[in-house]
């Protein structure tokens, strides 16, 4: 098993299998790190992905989205049949409830001849980089993060408070936390006003390019990410061909033995 790390986020684990014991015990440790783990060459099926993510823990899904037949436990992302391309910013998924999902996965089904990268933002460097005084703004509050986008059942969750520097569930190390503009409704002690020019300076400064890794995919890559720690969107300007992943949440942050 062989790692490098990435720049300004992530790492990339080559030479394992996904069943391999080593890479699974290595990994809370690796994603609470480094945020996004990128697994070449995985030449598998969907119940060895699904065996993979069950060995991180619990699995979850977010309603209403749609799942991959045969796999009520994943879910498909394609653009294929589309007359317009899919629509995507930077976010952390399913962030609106109260527990969101630790870990998510997509595994590449089919990947287009160009474009359709996914995107990655390190939110520990965000939060390190924040001008002084920001930061001392930001302290001690909360944003609420709400649902849009997706149609819930009577009794779902669909908003959630969380602290707006947030510490790692399992190493402590805090970050910024954030979601797409749309979903933070409000910042604790703040006005409407107010609140909505704090979260766009926030998410502007986490999504500079020299914060951004830009994942390329390649047949049968595997990319985990921690929703603690990163911000991700896919990249739809410019597809050719057809893109299908399929998706796996985990529910709660493992921690290393």
């Amino acid at each position: 098993m062989e790692t490098q790390t990435l720049q300004p986020v992530g790492a990339r684990v080559s030479d394992v299998a996904l069943d391999d014991p080593e890479l699974r015990a290595a990994l809370p440790g690796l994603l609470a790190e480094h945020g996004v783990v990128v697994l070449p060459g995985q030449q598998v099926g969907n119940e060895e992905f699904l065996a993979f993510l069950r060995s991180l823990g619990e699995l979850t899904f977010t309603q209403g989205e749609t799942p991959v037949e045969g796999h009520p436990d994943l879910n498909l992302i394609s653009n294929v049949g589309r007359e317009t391309p899919p629509r995507s910013t930077f976010h952390v998924d399913t962030s609106y409830v109260a527990r969101p999902p630790a870990y998510t996965a997509l595994r590449a089904v089919s990947i287009p001849e160009r474009g359709g990268a996914t995107q990655f933002t390190n939110q520990y460097l965000a939060l390190e980089s924040l001008d002084p005084d920001l930061r001392e703004r930001v302290e001690g509050r909360t944003i609420t993060h709400v649902v849009t986008g997706v149609e819930l059942e009577e009794g779902d969750e669909s908003s959630a408070k969380h602290p707006v520097v947030r510490p790692h569930p399992v190493t402590g190390r805090p970050s910024l936390y954030l979601t797409t503009l749309s979903r933070c409704a409000a910042v604790s002690g703040l006005d409407a006003e107010e609140a909505a020019s704090l979260v766009a300076r926030l998410y502007e400064h986490s999504t500079r390019p020299e914060n951004t890794l830009d994942h390329t995919w390649a047949p049968h890559d595997v990319v985990i990410w921690d929703n603690a720690c990163v911000l991700h969107r896919a990249d739809h300007s410019g597809v050719v061909g057809d893109r299908v992943m399929h998706r796996g949440m985990v529910a709660d942050h493992a921690v290393p033995a």
